[in-house]
């Protein structure tokens, strides 16, 4: 339950109270005045601890811009005694753009993340291949852990090398 619905219902309360006493014993002002200033110090009480409104940044992912386009060639006129000639410019290729595959890391690995990543590489591990290729038992002992989680850690390396 939320604090400022208590304190509302404090503060009801007191505002009740107030009305009670106010009915039966029209004497006792001291009574009135106390429980009401006390249920108004509930309803301000209830009013800070009520929940904040959030508001949401949103984050607009412009698209890349287009692959420029490759110019037509030119024709170019050069004159050599008094004959002109037309010389057609060969098109340029377009500039290839090699697509690797993503690379692997050692974040791939299940169970690895960035701290045990570097502690990994600060022991000679530093990639996929690398840990494939290691001893659980020698890469326990260099990190101080149990052999368990770095035979997974292995199993998970060969894996994922198998994978296309």
């Amino acid at each position: 339950m939320r604090l400022d619905y208590v304190l509302y219902v404090v503060a009801i309360m007191c505002f009740i109270v107030t009305g009670a006493v106010a009915a039966y014993a029209a004497t006792q002002q001291l009574w009135i005045v106390t429980t009401a200033v006390i249920g108004l110090a509930f309803i301000g009480a209830g009013y800070t601890q009520r929940p904040r409104e959030r508001t949401q940044t949103q984050i607009t992912v412009s698209p890349p811009p287009p692959p420029p386009i490759p110019q037509t060639p030119k024709a170019v006129e050069v004159k050599v005694e008094n004959k002109v000639e037309e010389i057609k410019a060969e098109p340029q290729p377009a500039p290839v753009i090699e697509v690797k595959p993503p690379s692997v890391g050692l974040l791939d690995v299940k169970g690895i993340k960035d701290k045990r990543a570097q502690q990994l590489k600060a022991v000679g591990i530093n990639s996929v291949e690398d840990l494939a290729k290691a001893s659980a038992e020698d890469l326990a002992a260099k990190l101080k852990i149990a052999p368990y989680f770095t035979g997974k850690w292995i199993e998970n390396a060969k894996e994922i090398l198998k994978k296309p």
